[in-house]
């Protein structure tokens, strides 16, 4: 799993958005954080599409939470930004026994499952109230 510069400029953008009682604007945000205003545009409309946000047009437009901080994980933000699954390897989310074909040979995958689990487990616990309260 591969967490990108879209994942962290998601998060950085809902901080601030989640801190603020009006909606923001891409301007104001890419300015504050330093980012291109294009790829933080799309960054939120897919925030907005998955209803994390809620997009507001006009002169007093932006985006503001569309959810509490409390019920948006980690997880929902990442495969958002991400726009995939978030999966340790190829194999690590199958429930079954090494779904690559190699059966009992496989000894990578009980340890690339648990692993995931771990990270699952994370990123499903993990909610922005929790990231912005930790500072």
């Amino acid at each position: 799993m591969l967490l990108t510069k879209a994942s962290e400029y998601a998060l950085l953008s809902l901080i601030i958005i989640a801190q603020k009682n009006t909606p923001q604007d891409v301007d104001t945000l890419s300015t504050q954080l330093g980012l291109s205003k294009s790829f933080l545009a799309k960054i939120l409309q897919s925030l907005a599409k998955e209803e994390i946000l809620s997009s507001f047009k006009g002169a007093h437009g932006g985006f503001m939470l569309a959810k509490k901080p409390e019920e948006i994980t980690l997880k929902m933000v990442v495969e958002c930004a991400e726009k995939k699954q978030t999966v340790v390897f190829e194999c690590s989310p199958s429930t079954q026994k090494c779904p690559g074909g190699k059966g009992d040979n496989c000894r990578v995958w009980p340890v690339l499952n648990k692993l995931q689990s771990k990270i699952d487990l994370f990123l499903d616990t993990m909610t922005l109230h929790d990231i912005i309260n930790e500072n």
